[in-house]
């Protein structure tokens, strides 16, 4: 089939959407399917339309569905469509998940912000990620805490470093933050937590060969997010060996389980301070994260994705 797989991410950029775009398409092509990748749809002649984001690509839709009033359409859902604009812009959002013949989302628990009539054609199907090409070997001179994510307000990306001045003062924790500040204001304020905070690192911007150097040798990843769609930052953490704590919002415990034992009430630095040094002092509460994340390893993996998309393809289609 020829399909048309629209991504708000222009071509060049390294955000989560533009990488789950060009995941999604090599599945895809790998039976066989052409796939075009664009930022908008213009009319060209398709067989299928996978639109990723509900609002951001609404006109896209819109104009599929003038010209295929019975074509297929897949409509994966963004963090910020259930988290934001569902409220914000309920009309233009509903009306693309309405649309659509079959919803994808990233994480068990995104149905319970869905309007019943939607829940019949809801599929999840979880981020998969690449395992590390060598043996993880975790820093010796410091307790070294990722946080792999952009600066900007639903990511809550300062909350790490926060708790990092609250741990007790022989902790060796440092906190290294791979991620674009998206304003100059979001970059300011990391410079200065810099240079108040000696335990919080920001390098910006990264390749990806970067941050899996990271997950490589951290002893854990921290994802702090107010909100979240299924971040894929879990599931290259997850793939790595990498032990998590999260937040404990609804696109966190959607992919790690209601019984995961690393989450800390959102917007909490001091409880999750206390969970970071926890991490630190007590290695059977590590060793216990790292068990945990290892059961789940089998639910992201690339042929488990695959086979999903394969899967909602075959059934609108």
């Amino acid at each position: 089939m020829k399909i048309s797989l629209i991504t708000p991410a222009k071509k060049h950029s390294k955000n989560g959407n533009r990488a789950s775009a060009l995941r999604w398409a090599g599945f895809l092509r790998d039976k066989g399917h052409r796939v075009r990748i664009d930022v908008d749809y213009h009319g060209r002649p398709a067989d299928l339309m996978i639109a990723l984001h509900a609002w951001r690509s609404a006109g896209a839709i819109e104009r599929y569905r003038e010209i295929y009033p019975n074509g297929p359409l897949i409509v994966a859902l963004g963090g910020t469509d259930v988290n934001g604009f569902l409220t914000s812009d309920p009309d233009v959002t509903l009306k693309s998940m309405d649309t659509a013949d079959a919803l994808v989302c990233l994480h068990d628990l995104i149905g319970k912000a869905l309007p019943r009539r939607l829940l019949r054609k809801l599929h999840v199907v979880r981020q998969s990620a690449t395992p590390l090409p060598g043996p993880r070997r975790p820093a010796a001179r410091h307790f070294d805490v990722c946080v792999v994510g952009h600066l900007r307000e639903e990511k809550d990306p300062y909350r790490t470093a926060l708790a990092a001045r609250l741990v007790p003062a022989q902790s060796k924790l440092r906190v290294i933050h791979l991620g674009k500040a998206h304003s100059d204001e979001w970059a300011i304020r990391a410079r200065e937590e810099m240079a108040a905070n000696p335990r919080y690192v920001w390098k910006g911007e990264v390749p990806s060969w970067r941050v899996r150097r990271e997950y490589a040798k951290t002893h854990l990843m921290v994802i702090s997010s107010n909100q979240e769609g299924g971040a894929n930052v879990v599931s290259e953490a997850i793939i790595a060996g990498v032990p998590v704590i999260a937040s404990d919002i609804d696109g966190n415990v959607g992919l790690l389980g209601a019984d995961y034992p690393g989450y800390y009430p959102v917007r909490d630095e001091q409880a999750l301070a206390d969970l970071l040094w926890r991490a630190e002092s007590d290695p059977k509460f590590l060793k216990s994260l790292a068990a945990h994340g290892r059961r789940l390893k089998p639910g992201f993996t690339a042929a488990r994705e695959a086979a999903g998309w394969h899967r909602v393809v075959k059934l609108v289609t």
